[in-house]
């Protein structure tokens, strides 16, 4: 009868690990709540000043505390780890604040980010500056970018903000033309450009902005959003007819901003402004969004008239690159590559897209030229995006910073379906008439 109960327990014990094997694998957030969140934890309360102390995150204790302590108990003075707040459970990871000692800063923290990983056992650490002295420890438990599933929460975060895409951190990337006028999108084909084009479109299909689109492979890619589409141009042909009028409406609206400063003297200060926001409601014209999709395909040229068509689109694009924000008017331009081997005024163009996400490439120099001028420590990371994860890029900024994201699957027919569902909310624009797709 021992025997039969060892064996049963045995059986029990397997059961348990292999069941247990099987939901980290087939449903990672799951078992993060059921097993691996308590392991953490555990591990976290057990382990946390010997794991600061090997890291080299403590300090000496101030010297009165040292004199207490030998006094009241005689024992050896231990070097102080940063102060820990609450432990704050998540669906993928924890949360958790650190007040750092006098003389330590973020920095230190983050560069034993792997050395956190490992002693506490979870998929990866991140490290957010909160306020002078105060850090947050972004504890994630699985890789959620393996499956993305966007962050419940509030949705709207205003006109011009859409979330698009999961940071590897568990929180939304969210793409703000207020903040960051105008990105370069590059990628390979197949790499994710296409999904990244989708979620933004159908994030902005529902708010009140003009959708512009030029897709020189005869619209393969935004004629399926036509219905919410102000203008499409299909051929560099038709780029050339529509970029002229979206600079000459452009400056309409510098003409409006400068009507608007040219109010009497008794006027407060905060009726003066400098862009269309500080406009009223009434006369602020509607923001416009560009989608440039495969940009090189309106730089290549075969013949003297196609080059001097080339620079002159070109030269349009970098005005409205240069002048556009205050206008109101924001580019989003994709593509395989954007170097100087595209002709005259690549490289200008590239410089005034702030905003810079990079999917898969086909060699280092196209990652160089996403991120090598704003952050070339992501250049690494870019080049090592696997192909079988489509929709998994990096984003960099011109702080220096980056981060891994993944795009969601969007479906196009769910996509079109929005934009569809959304074509009443679009602007009217009576220049842009002729080119309604």
């Amino acid at each position: 009868m021992p025997e039969l109960v060892t064996v049963a327990e045995l059986g029990g014990s397997l059961a348990a690990i292999g069941g247990a094997a099987y939901l980290r694998q087939a449903h990672p957030a799951a078992y993060w709540s059921a097993v691996g969140l308590p392991v953490s934890v555990a591990r976290l309360l057990a382990s946390y000043s010997s794991t600061m102390d090997a890291c080299g995150l403590t300090v000496e204790p101030p010297r009165w505390r040292a004199l207490a302590v030998r006094a009241t108990t005689r024992r050896e003075v231990r070097p102080v780890p940063p102060r820990r707040g609450l432990i704050r459970p998540t669906t993928t990871g924890l949360r958790m604040r650190l007040r750092l000692a006098p003389g330590q800063e973020p920095a230190d923290v983050a560069a034993s980010t792997q050395r956190l990983r490992h002693a506490w056992g979870v998929h990866a650490v991140h490290v957010r500056d909160v306020k002078p002295g105060v850090v947050e420890l972004r504890l994630v438990g699985f890789d959620v970018l393996r499956k993305v599933r966007m962050p419940r929460g509030r949705t709207d975060l205003g006109l011009l903000r859409v979330p698009v895409a999961l940071r590897e951190d568990a929180t939304a990337y969210v793409r703000d033309y207020r903040a960051v006028p105008h990105e370069l999108v590059l990628g390979a084909t197949l790499s994710g450009k296409s999904m990244y084009l989708r979620n933004l479109l159908a994030g902005l299909a529902t708010q009140p902005v003009v959708l512009v689109g030029i897709d020189c492979k005869r619209g393969v890619e935004l004629a399926p959003f036509a219905a919410r589409l102000s203008a499409l141009a299909t051929d560099p042909d038709q780029a050339a007819e529509l970029l002229p009028v979206l600079v000459k409406d452009m400056e309409d609206r510098y003409d409006l901003i400068k009507a608007r400063q040219g109010i009497a003297p008794d006027t407060p200060d905060e009726l003066i402004t400098s862009d269309i926001w500080g406009l009223p409601d009434a006369e602020r014209p509607a923001p416009i969004v560009l989608f440039v999709d495969e940009v090189a395909e309106l730089f290549l040229v075969v013949s003297r008239k196609e080059e001097e068509r080339r620079d002159e689109m070109v030269t349009q694009l970098i005005r409205l690159a240069q002048l556009g924000r205050a206008a109101g008017i924001y580019l989003q331009v994709c593509g395989q590559r954007f170097g100087a081997e595209l002709g005259k005024g690549a490289t200008m163009l590239r410089a005034q897209l702030t905003g810079r996400v990079c999917h898969r490439v086909n060699d280092e120099a196209s990652a160089k030229m996403a991120l090598g001028d704003i952050a070339p420590e992501a250049v690494w990371a870019a080049c090592s995006i696997p192909s079988e994860r489509p929709g998994l890029a990096v984003v960099g900024d011109t702080s220096g910073g980056w981060s891994r994201i993944r795009t969601p699957n969007l479906s196009l027919a769910d996509a079109a379906a929005t934009c569809r569902a959304a074509a009443h909310v679009a602007p009217d624009v009576p220049a842009l008439a002729d080119f309604r797709p």
